[in-house]
């Protein structure tokens, strides 16, 4: 049995609003540096027929459409630049953007910056089908934007 597996990552920094309020973690649609889609679950056009011009500034460009239904392990790596935050927030998200019948979260974690660089790595297993598109979320509590400095998002499916 096959596991499908879709892994991105970027090194480009990426601004994250202030606040506290998730926001999408994006990614490029180039292969290279460590990204692998064999299975076209991160494509520029969407299984719904819209097309992301800009990566940067699109949100679709941090969904992974499953290709299959089944078993996933989802795994996230994120390092963040020094600010004045005092809280750290990121989740998976099934369907962040309302495009298949509503968000749902799960594997929430806020936690405190520790002494020197903040490193986070995460990993959560859920069900994912078809049609309903998954993302990795961030946010932080500073009063302006501080910045993502590496985010890796992979999706490793076990087909039912």
């Amino acid at each position: 049995m096959s596991v499908y597996v879709c892994s991105l990552k970027t090194d480009l920094p990426q601004s994250m609003p202030g606040g506290g309020e998730y926001n999408i973690v994006r990614f490029p649609y180039e292969q290279g540096a460590e990204s692998y889609d064999k299975h076209c679950m991160h494509e520029q056009a969407d299984p719904l027929g819209y097309e992301v011009r800009d990566w940067q500034r699109d949100d679709r460009s941090g969904l992974i459409w499953p290709a299959v239904d089944g078993w996933a392990t989802l795994t996230a790596l994120i390092y963040w630049e020094a600010g004045d935050y005092t809280e750290l927030r990121d989740r998976f998200v099934r369907d962040p953007l309302d495009l298949a019948g509503g968000a749902d979260s799960t594997a929430t974690e806020h936690r405190p910056p520790s002494p020197g660089q903040q490193f986070f790595h995460k990993t959560h297993e859920m069900f994912v089908h078809p049609g309903t598109p998954v993302a990795l979320l961030a946010a932080h509590n500073a009063p302006k934007s501080c910045r993502i400095t590496l985010a890796e998002f992979k999706l490793a499916i076990h087909p039912d």
